[in-house]
Order: structure tokens, then C-alpha cells, then sequence
């Protein structure tokens, strides 16, 4: 084996090493996440102003064609010498590969899973609430839900109607700089979400959008149900923006939502909400679960049956799989519930409207 494959296989142990350190020491984690990283987004990063294409599928597509090639030229070549010096050569060239990858995903968000909680900067308080605190909780949203639906116009389908998806992610774009003025935490100069074309494949994978740190882009599944998109958009901003558990983003691009300016945006935001905080109340109390459906206006129901209709298309083994990855992914980087994390939204909304 060459001298510089050692080099690159030192790497991995590195990034372990990184993350170990980070792990024990949160203001590390936040000294980086508040000067270093902005400093990769501002150099690297400026590659994602150049398209309003997705860079991150176009790498992703060539990734998937080179290794796909490539094996099969070794394969080719294996037969052709009778040796298994070029299957030894690409072994060799994957692990360094994927070595640099994981230093990159380390330095590029991997450090930011284990910063301060984003109550830090907003003062919000979690603790334990009642069952009447989340009751309240669920009438408010849905009180919300119905009044900002009633503004909104409607596809042919008869649910909420979206514009042109590049103008919704620069008004993404203007909404958490928006936030940004109440919490500076969240400023800074980073590219609009982009609409990822390939978006009925990530559909499949039941995955609504993706940070991808390689490029630092925000990256959305335009084929969801409209409503959705802009809470999701901002979602992935807030990762971009440093935020990397899932409940805070939740929780941000809920902020960012209602305080936007734009009605769809408050009315996607509330959905997003609502949906896990009646998610909750389902599991305490289904009585009362019930009881608060009923309080849901025609049009509301009919977006959340359009949303139930369209995901239950896409319940397959692939789903299956993507939701396993996906909850290893969030255990391996700090979130021990792993997918359950989402739920944790509802502390902070109850937090939040208990400081209102």
C-alpha cells in the first residue's frame, strides 16, 4: 500500500477524534459553530450561488455513475489480468475516498449536533406540562390553521396553492433573515433552499428535504404537498444556518414561518406544528383528540387527507429502509431518540407559548 493512502486512512480516526472532543465539550462545539464554520460558508459555500440547480443531486448523480462505471471497469480489467491488483487499488481508493468525506461531513455539520441548544439564545424554559398546556397548545394552532387558510388560493386540486418554487425559496430565504433580527445567532449570508428535480425520489425515500454540507445547500422535495414546502424550506435553512437537531429546526422554521410576513408561510409553519402537537395529544389523550379534529375547518381537513392520500403512496420497503438510515444517522450524531427527536418540538412550542 502507498504512503498516501495511509494518509488519507488517518482520517477517519481524526474526525472520530474531533467529534470526541466536541462531544465533551460543548463550547467548543459553539466557538466553531460561531466562528469557524461561517468562515467555510463564506469560501466553500459561494459555490452554491453559482446555479439555482441543486448542486448536491448533480454531485450526488455523478457519484452514483462513476462508482457505477468504475466497478464495472475493475470487474473487466480483474478478468482481463487474473489478478486482483485493481480490485486491491479500488478498495484502497473508496476508504480514501469516504475518509475525506467524513472529515468534510465532520467539519461542514458534524460538530454543530453538539453545540448549545438553541434555548440558550432564546430563553425558553422546557419542562414539563400538563395535559390542559397542550390542549391549549392545540386549540391556538388550529385557531391559526383555520383563520390563515381561509386566505390562501387554491390548485386544482383543491388544496393550497404554491407559486413558482424558486420565488417561495428566496421568500424562505427572507424570512429567516427576518428572524435573524430577533435572534443574530441565525444571521448571515447563505444561498435560498433549491428545488431538487429529482424530487419523486426523495418521495420514495419519505425524505421532505436535506441539508447537504458538501456544498451547503438547502435541498427540498418540491413534489410534497404544497403547503408543506415552505415549513420544510426553512427547515433545511436553519441547518444551513448551523442548527442541526431536529426538533430545533422544526421549531426555528416554525418561528420563522409565523413571523414571515406571508400568509402561506404562517399557515405552513402552523400545520407543522399542529401536526406533531395533536400527534402528541393523540398518544395522551384521544378523547380529546377527537374532539379538537372536529374543530378543523373543511379546508384544513381536506389539505391534511391530501397530504395522508400523497404519503401513503410512497409507503414501501425503500421507505422502510430510508426511515432506518435515516434513525441511525440522528443516533450516531447526538439525537439518542433518533427519529422520536421530532417530538421534542412540542416541549418548545409549549415552552413558547408559555413565555407569551
Amino acid at each position: 500500500m502507498k504512503i498516501h493512502y495511509k494518509y488519507f486512512f488517518g482520517l477517519i480516526p481524526l474526525s472520530l477524534l474531533i467529534i470526541l472532543i466536541v462531544k465533551a465539550n460543548p463550547h467548543y462545539a459553539e466557538y466553531y459553530a460561531l466562528n469557524i464554520y461561517p468562515f467555510f460558508v463564506k469560501t466553500w459555500g459561494l459555490f452554491s450561488f453559482l446555479t439555482r440547480r441543486s448542486l448536491a443531486e448533480l454531485i450526488i448523480i455523478f457519484l452514483l455513475l462513476a462508482i457505477i462505471l468504475s466497478t464495472v471497469f475493475i470487474i473487466v480489467k480483474t478478468i482481463e489480468t487474473q489478478t486482483f491488483i485493481y480490485i486491491k487499488k479500488y478498495i484502497f481508493g473508496i476508504i480514501s475516498f469516504f475518509s475525506v468525506v467524513i472529515l468534510l461531513f465532520v467539519l461542514f455539520c458534524g460538530i454543530n449536533y453538539y453545540r448549545y441548544e438553541f434555548t440558550h439564545y432564546s430563553g425558553l424554559e422546557i419542562k414539563k406540562s400538563s395535559k390542559e398546556e397542550l390542549i391549549k397548545l392545540c386549540e391556538i394552532l388550529i385557531e391559526d390553521a383555520n383563520k390563515k387558510r381561509e386566505n390562501l388560493r387554491e390548485n386544482e386540486k383543491g388544496t393550497v396553492h404554491l407559486d413558482d418554487y424558486y420565488e417561495t425559496g428566496e421568500r424562505a430565504k427572507n424570512s429567516i433573515n427576518r428572524l435573524a433580527e430577533e435572534y443574530e445567532v441565525l444571521s448571515g449570508k447563505f444561498s435560498a433552499p433549491k428545488p431538487v428535480k429529482n424530487s419523486i425520489v426523495m418521495s420514495y425515500l419519505r425524505i421532505t428535504g436535506v441539508f447537504f454540507p458538501f456544498t451547503f445547500e438547502a435541498n427540498v422535495n418540491v413534489h410534497i404537498p404544497p403547503y408543506q414546502i415552505p415549513a420544510v424550506m426553512l427547515h433545511e435553512l436553519v441547518h444551513l444556518r448551523g442548527f442541526m437537531r431536529e426538533d430545533e429546526a422544526n421549531f426555528i422554521s416554525y418561528l420563522a414561518c409565523i413571523n414571515s410576513g406571508y400568509d402561506d408561510f404562517y399557515y405552513s409553519g402552523t400545520m407543522l406544528a399542529l401536526t406533531y402537537s395533536m400527534n402528541a395529544l393523540y398518544m395522551e389523550d384521544y378523547d380529546e383528540f377527537v374532539r379538537l379534529y372536529h374543530l378543523y375547518s373543511e379546508d384544513v381537513r381536506r389539505d391534511l387527507e391530501y397530504s395522508k392520500n400523497y404519503w401513503k403512496k410512497f409507503e414501501t420497503k425503500i421507505a422502510e429502509v430510508s426511515n432506518k438510515v435515516n434513525d441511525t444517522y440522528l443516533k450516531i450524531n447526538n439525537q439518542k431518540d433518533g427519529v422520536k427527536s421530532y417530538g421534542r418540538m412540542v416541549d418548545l412550542l409549549l415552552a413558547y407559548y408559555r413565555q407569551a
